[in-house]
């Protein structure tokens, strides 16, 4: 198996994780992400095209094709992109791994939060690398949940994170994958990377990020998995509820939360 199952599971609930997460980082992660007019940009792993909208927007002269294996997160995509009006996106049912186009048809190629649930990422960045043209870029963005830290402290807020962690690699996947992005594209063959710390910074003088990220993304996000951690003997219930409490603490007045993401760009 080169894809794993989605640890964060479909729902409207993580929809609105998703969404939520896109508009709050859309300035930090995608907001310096311009197309050159004309150009022929694949998004790889649209999800539900929370990001799409803005890079759809950032670039409105270049054309879009974003792809995901899931029909029913691409149908909400389609709804997402027509209720804002944009015209230059289509859409396409397509496995990563099995890509439907030829050899070098794309300009430039995004990936962003798809790699990290893949069992074989570097396999999946071959493949969209023989469908970039020579001269093109491809753009991954990658969270690492081992980056995260804040204050109050709290070992038992740690072991949630944790427990999320081990979920995702006991599916195949890899939450701590932002660090790699730099040896994974050059091992794979593209040339001129450059890797991008993007920090997210909460505290009660950014109210916007403290409920944007702190709240409806970060801790969200630990909170939906509580159902496969406690099933599996991860841990227990009391300490789960007091490490989602202690997540939560940090977003009140004292609190601090920080978290980096990783952004490549890669020449092929």
């Amino acid at each position: 198996m080169k894809r794993t199952s989605y640890v964060h599971g479909y729902s409207v609930r993580e929809d609105k994780r998703l969404e939520d997460q896109a508009k709050t980082l859309a300035e930090l992660l995608h907001g310096d992400i311009v197309y050159p007019a004309g150009s022929r940009v694949l998004e790889a792993g649209c999800g539900i095209g929370a990001k799409t909208v803005t890079l759809a927007a950032n670039s409105p002269a270049a054309k879009f094709l974003s792809i995901d294996i899931s029909e029913e997160s691409l149908q909400k995509a389609r709804q997402l992109i027509q209720s804002k009006g944009l015209t230059n996106v289509e859409f396409q049912q397509a496995d990563i791994f099995n890509l439907p186009f030829p050899e070098e048809s794309f300009d430039h190629i995004f990936v962003c939060f798809v790699l990290e649930h893949l069992e074989a990422p570097a396999e999946a960045l071959i493949r969209l690398k023989k469908v970039l043209r020579t001269g093109g870029t491809l753009t991954a963005i990658e969270g690492d949940h081992g980056s995260a830290y804040f204050y109050p402290d709290s070992e038992y807020a740690k072991r949630n994170i944790r427990c999320l962690i081990d979920l995702q690699a006991k599916t195949g996947g890899n939450s701590l994958i932002g660090r790699q992005l730099y040896p994974l594209l050059t091992g794979c063959g593209f040339r001129d990377v450059r890797v991008t710390p993007k920090a997210v910074y909460a505290d009660s003088s950014r109210p916007e990020m403290v409920e944007g990220f702190t709240k409806n993304t970060f801790t969200a996000m630990v909170e939906g998995v509580r159902e496969q951690a406690l099933s599996s003997g991860m841990i227990d219930e009391k300490s789960w509820e007091k490490g989602i409490a202690d997540l939560y603490r940090t977003s009140e007045s004292d609190g601090v939360f920080n978290y980096t993401f990783f952004k490549a760009v890669g020449v092929k």
